[in-house]
């Protein structure tokens, strides 16, 4: 079996009898970064979302509660994407900030007006964005993509707490 030190990527190191092997150091651990992600325009896309929340808020120490909401809020606002504007993909992004962790969805298009609505008795839609409005610490709209197109963001906290 060849020497380790005779392969080419490992001529001219220079070893020494004091290595030590690499430990992780927690505290030398880069903080969180933001999940992007983009999904079709498909009726599966909002299921899709909820699997990333679930799949990525664990691991950012959120709890149960606050897990369980951000799936909601995802999926309200990619269905909103999906029935008011002409997009043909949804982008989204997951970041946490501090003790909060903001959702956002972008859509290609102005989208709907972006007020929360009492939806009468009888409707089967149009609570989505008041859903938000109530479970969020904060939500806002901006533009997107030159103005062609809009973000609608929500924070949660992670320790569930409400706002």
């Amino acid at each position: 079996m060849p020497d380790a030190r005779d392969t080419p990527h490992s001529r001219n190191v220079a070893t020494s009898p004091h290595l030590q092997p690499l430990e992780r150091n927690e505290s030398a651990v880069c903080p969180p970064g933001p999940l992007s992600f983009r999904l079709p325009a498909a009726d599966a896309s909002a299921a899709e979302a909820r699997r990333h929340v679930r799949r990525q808020l664990p691991q950012w120490g959120a709890c149960a509660d606050t897990c369980d909401t951000a799936q909601l809020v995802i999926s309200e606002l990619v269905t909103n994407v999906l029935r008011h504007t002409g997009s043909t993909a949804v982008r989204c992004e997951l970041r946490p900030i501090g003790g909060l962790v903001r959702i956002a969805v972008a859509g290609e298009g102005p989208g709907p007006r972006h007020t929360p609505r009492a939806a009468d008795m009888d409707d089967e839609s149009g609570r989505g964005l008041l859903l938000v409005c109530t479970l969020a610490t904060r939500w806002g709209v901006r533009p997107w993509d030159g103005g062609r197109g809009h973000v609608v963001w929500a924070d949660l906290r992670l320790d569930g707490a409400g706002g």
